[in-house]
């Protein structure tokens, strides 16, 4: 079986027979990226019938696995979460308009900053959440789940090669 992956590959080495033996990569990293197109695509549908953007999504999902007191300071939620200051304090703005989470002060150091989530924020991250693994499910529907645990697996076994191990 081939898919639109191959066809480039085919392509590319019609057109430029010269790079066939440096291909390689690109079957991992174009049906990566296509996934991830799949993927994104059907989450931000699905954030966006809760009322939040897919950014919006990330960030209670993040302030919610984080346990109690769910809350994090922008630091903290920067690098657990993978998104520039910038763009972290935009949407921390609108999410404070909609009511899903407040800037608190630490008791301790005024200085500090913490990004919690309010008993709405928690309402709609549960829902979204559940409308997240219901959406991922129907997406692999027709995946053998040895298949996708197996895929897991040796996707796992690449990023650690590439030093993505934790995200503290």
């Amino acid at each position: 079986m081939s898919d639109a992956v191959d066809a480039i590959i085919e392509q590319w080495v019609t057109e430029r027979p010269d790079v066939a033996d440096d291909l390689w990569p690109v079957q991992l990293f174009a049906r990566v990226q296509r996934l991830g197109q799949l993927v994104e695509k059907s989450a931000k549908a699905v954030a966006a019938t809760y009322g939040v953007e897919r950014g919006e999504f990330d960030v209670l999902t993040t302030l919610q696995r984080s346990g109690p007191p769910y809350a994090l300071t922008a630091g903290a939620f920067i690098k657990a979460s993978m998104v520039t200051s910038g763009a972290i304090t935009n949407r921390i703005d609108r999410m404070e308009a909609k009511g899903l989470v407040e800037r608190v002060r630490d008791g301790d150091d005024r200085r500090t900053v913490r990004i919690r989530l309010t008993e709405h924020g928690h309402e709609v991250t549960r829902a979204a959440f559940a409308g997240h693994l219901e959406n991922y499910a129907q997406l692999l529907a027709g995946v053998d789940r040895e298949l996708v645990a197996e895929a897991g697996d040796q996707l796992r076994k690449v990023l650690e090669t590439l030093g993505d191990t934790s995200i503290k």
